[in-house]
């Protein structure tokens, strides 16, 4: 995207001005493919997380294992999160995280991770108690945590993750058989 980051009061306060300028482009261009700079901010926000749900269906070998797939996709999101904690807060976030397009990226991830999981449960790899939205729901929250921690815990934070999908496989929470 262009760079705004220098705009006095912040990306929200941006005017379709400052952005035509940046870009290089008359205003009249500009207001042809976009109403106002909240759907400027908005497409570029599609267009990162598009390339981000791109990357994670690349990290993942179709042929290998489920677990292994699943392993591959938690490491990728949690890098993803990790570099990009400097875009989920503020006022901008608040604002661009409300649109359609997050939900629906949302259901794309979820969905993702669950097939995965629901495989990996089949193959025998992951716990079976459990039910696999819960498990899909719970990998995206905890890796989320990835924006907070440094970059050498973030494997161990996708390790412990996966830890919490093997964990007690066939048992109930006491650690009896059920």
């Amino acid at each position: 995207m262009v760079e705004l980051g220098s705009t006095r009061n912040g990306l929200v306060a941006v005017t379709m001005s400052q952005i035509a300028e940046q870009a290089g482009i008359g205003r009249a261009t500009l207001y042809k493919y976009f109403p106002d700079a909240q759907a400027v901010l908005t497409a570029w926000h599609e267009r990162q997380i598009t390339t981000h749900l791109d990357e994670l269906s690349a990290a993942v070998d179709p042929a290998a294992p489920a677990i292994e797939r699943l392993e591959a996709a938690l490491h990728t999101y949690a890098h993803i999160q990790h570099n990009s904690v400097h875009h989920h807060g503020g006022e901008l976030a608040t604002l661009l995280h409300r649109s359609e397009h997050v939900d629906r990226a949302q259901q794309r991830l979820r969905g993702f991770l669950q097939d995965l999981i629901v495989e990996a449960v089949r193959d025998g790899d992951l716990r079976d108690d459990v039910a696999t939205d819960e498990l899909a729901t719970y990998c995206l929250h905890a890796l989320t945590a990835a924006g907070t921690v440094p970059q050498e815990a973030v494997h161990r934070l996708v390790t412990l993750t996966l830890t919490g999908l093997t964990a007690t496989r066939g048992k109930s929470s006491a650690g009896r058989p059920h």
